[in-house]
């Protein structure tokens, strides 16, 4: 269906009208950059939970750290720099961390941050069903937080952890107040009661619509390296949920709102030739967008036809098609944004459809039913993939069905794309009901994502697959703080599940962007994560 200006202004006007309206949120804001002021900032994705230590969804991180601080941040450089604590010290045989906590920080229900609230937050992790994969991967070294003095807490570990620091730094470490703990309504839904010690605070959440936060007045402890220091400039940001890119692309060349992410790559040439426009792009963190195989059932069980799915998609031709030449195609479940990337897995593999079609008549499937699908005793050879809609970013949905086209037209596989509720995708995994798990992850550090996906019985092991050796190979890495020895690991984990054993097929490299007006300053992304910041910085001139 083509869209004239006119039906995107009336869907604008049905979107925005819905979204609701605040004092102070639409229209072009004013205000010197010198702090004051409002914004409107349209997003991609609605989160699934507001409390950090069960955040999931990369699309939402920027909403995170507006609400919760960490103990520690990541610099420029990618380092560990002071934020909640000021600093800290690692025992010789790296079991023994012991921090000093800032004293003249508070929580917004006015609960002192302290090291007995420190406690609370690890000991949290430990409470059965809270996040069982947190506590099983990126807290699995953690043994006892031990309160020395009000600033001061010691956390001893089983055994060393290369990731550890990484996740005091990240969202699942932000620190969320022990009455809210205690007494929260929906602890796992978060919300406003459910509280941390960041530069604004939320005050409302109108589900399907928008989330808004007024500034923290007493705010003067941002980490080191912020662009500045004390509140933060804007008195109130409203973040409004529009899922349409044309809606949302089309409220901010409107100026009904300020800011929007998730430009879509059909509209990136109209926000850039706009003079009234800003756009910025980085890629992210953690793992590439990839097709994992469930090799625990026909026909991924079969090396060879996940080896022929790779080859029978020219990639290449369906990200240009798709993402019109804005897409960073990815060879390595890791992605090259990452340290630990593996380059020399570039053009190893895919795009050739004879090697296709001779692995599939390799094993065994050789004759074709009158749709051109290939079968094999009676049964087609098909594929399903059940993605959770609340996961679906970046026209997701319009790159399955190219790969779908591509793979029936060049090798006769039945590629079946379905996107459903989150309730119906987990009720499919959990019965072991699909053949392909889509799945890219926002990590700062590759390794928690990759401890998560790989090893038998981790928490989204998917691939169902399980590789003895890969698993060693995962296990001294996490336990290495040397960088060098971790690359050379987390190399041959990359070789192995993409060369030797070929149980996953990494895409493309997911990137965000922000579009804003020019009046807007401060924006940018996370230095590691590769994701939106929050508005902490962010002013608005006139």
């Amino acid at each position: 269906m083509k869209l004239t200006r006119s039906g995107l202004s009336l869907i604008l006007l049905i979107a925005l009208t819905a979204c609701g309206s605040s004092e102070g949120t639409t229209g072009e804001v004013s205000g010197k950059a010198s702090g004051g002021g409002s914004l409107t900032w349209a997003i991609e994705t609605q989160p699934i939970t507001f409390n950090p230590q069960l955040w999931a969804q990369n699309k939402a991180r920027l909403l995170v750290f507006n609400q919760f601080d960490a103990l520690v941040a990541r610099g420029a450089d990618g380092g560990f720099v002071p934020w909640l604590a000021k600093s800290w010290k690692i025992s010789a045989d790296r079991l023994t961390y012991t921090f000093e906590l800032r004293d003249d920080v508070t929580f917004h229900d006015g609960t002192r941050f302290d090291a007995a609230a420190v406690k609370a937050n690890l000991d949290q992790f430990l409470v059965p069903g809270y996040n069982p994969a947190v506590a099983a991967i990126q807290l699995h070294a953690f043994d006892l937080a031990e309160v020395v003095s009000p600033t001061t807490l010691k956390i001893t570990l089983k055994e060393p952890d290369g990731l550890f620091l990484d996740f005091l730094s990240s969202p699942l470490g932000g620190q969320v107040s022990p009455k809210s703990l205690k007494s929260a309504k929906d602890l796992k839904a978060g919300g406003a009661d459910v509280v941390g010690t960041g530069p604004f605070i939320l005050d409302r959440y109108v589900q399907g619509q928008e989330v808004h936060y007024r500034r923290n007045p007493a705010y003067h402890w941002a980490p080191e390296g912020a662009a500045h220091q004390g509140p933060a400039y804007l008195s109130e940001v409203t973040y409004r949920f529009l899922s349409e890119a044309a809606v949302r692309v089309g409220a901010l060349t409107s100026g009904q709102v300020q800011v929007i992410e998730g430009v879509p790559a059909t509209e990136v040439a109209l926000v850039k030739a706009d003079p009234g426009l800003t756009f910025q792009s980085a890629l992210n963190s953690g793992t590439s967008f990839s097709y994992y195989f469930n090799a625990s059932r026909p026909p991924f069980d079969d090396e060879r036809v996940r080896r022929a799915f790779r080859e029978a998609v020219d990639l290449d031709t369906v990200l240009a098609s798709v993402y019109r030449g804005t897409a960073t195609r990815a060879w390595s479940v890791v992605a090259r944004t990452s340290p630990f990337y593996d380059p020399s897995l570039e053009k190893t593999y895919g795009g050739d459809a004879a090697k296709a079609n001779a692995l599939l008549d390799a094993a065994g499937w050789t004759t074709r039913d009158a749709e051109g699908y290939r079968v094999k005793d009676g049964k087609r050879l098909t594929a399903r993939t059940v993605a959770s809609a609340p996961f679906v970013r970046d026209r997701r949905d319009i790159l399955a069905q190219a790969i779908q086209a591509q793979v029936k037209q060049t090798a006769g596989i039945d590629f079946q794309v379905k996107i459903v509720d989150q309730g119906t995708a987990q009720k499919a995994l959990d019965d072991n009901e699909y053949e392909v798990f889509e799945n890219s992850r926002g990590d700062s550090d590759v390794g928690a994502a990759l401890n998560l996906i790989l090893p038998e019985g981790a928490a989204i092991n998917r691939t169902r697959f399980h590789d003895p050796e890969t698993e060693k190979l995962l296990a001294r890495a996490s336990a290495s703080s040397d960088t060098a020895e971790r690359k050379k690991l987390y190399g041959q984990v990359q070789r192995a599940v993409v060369s030797d054993h070929a149980i996953v097929f990494p895409i493309y490299v997911p990137a965000d962007q922000i579009a804003a007006r020019a009046t807007v300053q401060g924006l940018g992304f996370d230095p590691v994560a590769g994701t939106p910041r929050s508005a902490y910085d962010v002013r608005v001139g006139t």
